[in-house]
């Protein structure tokens, strides 16, 4: 059976649904099994990223650098500036880590398997309007009519699951 790595998935849901801070949970688990695990979060906030805007590779992108990248201790910050920035393109560089699992924060209404995160009500149209929805997370109530796996955002069996199906993934 041929291994399929890395295996792309999102998460995904509004500001303030949980996301961040499931993740740092998911990612926990998924380095205590072993596996190699990179993150790209897509920037919803409008405007760039904060960067240190006195470090020598924050001068060097402002004088022209298309990007900068700073190694010490096995730390690696990189700096770089484009127009903009394909999901693609972000995927294609991360694949250098050679990772298990690509885990996307955002980037709602693109077609990998995903998990949702629903704060209310107010934000069950999601699951009307994305695709690929292995997971739903709740913050109020279960998601009613939907036949999705669903699990409170807190509860630790939410993170099991999708590490069982992650796992899943790359053995098929």
């Amino acid at each position: 059976m041929a291994l399929v790595r890395p295996f792309v998935f999102q998460i995904v849901g509004y500001h303030n649904s949980g996301k961040t801070t499931f993740l740092q949970s998911l990612l926990l688990e998924l380095k205590r099994k072993g596996f190699r695990t990179v993150t790209i979060k897509h920037h919803g906030h409008g405007g760039k990223p904060d960067i240190v805007e006195d470090s020598d590779s924050a001068r060097h992108v402002s004088a022209g650098a298309q990007a900068s990248l700073v190694e010490g201790g096995g730390r690696i910050i990189l700096q770089s500036e484009q127009v903009e920035w394909s999901l693609g393109e972000k995927l294609e560089f991360m694949s250098g880590f050679q990772p298990d699992f690509m885990i996307i924060e955002g980037h709602k209404y693109e077609g990998y398997p995903k998990v949702v995160f629903i704060r209310n009500q107010e934000d069950m149209k999601l699951l009307r309007q994305l695709t690929n929805i292995q997971l739903v997370l709740y913050e109020e109530n279960a998601p009613e009519g939907f036949h999705y796996k669903s699990f409170h955002r807190n509860e630790q069996i939410a993170v099991e699951w999708l590490v069982d199906y992650l796992t899943a993934q790359l053995n098929t």
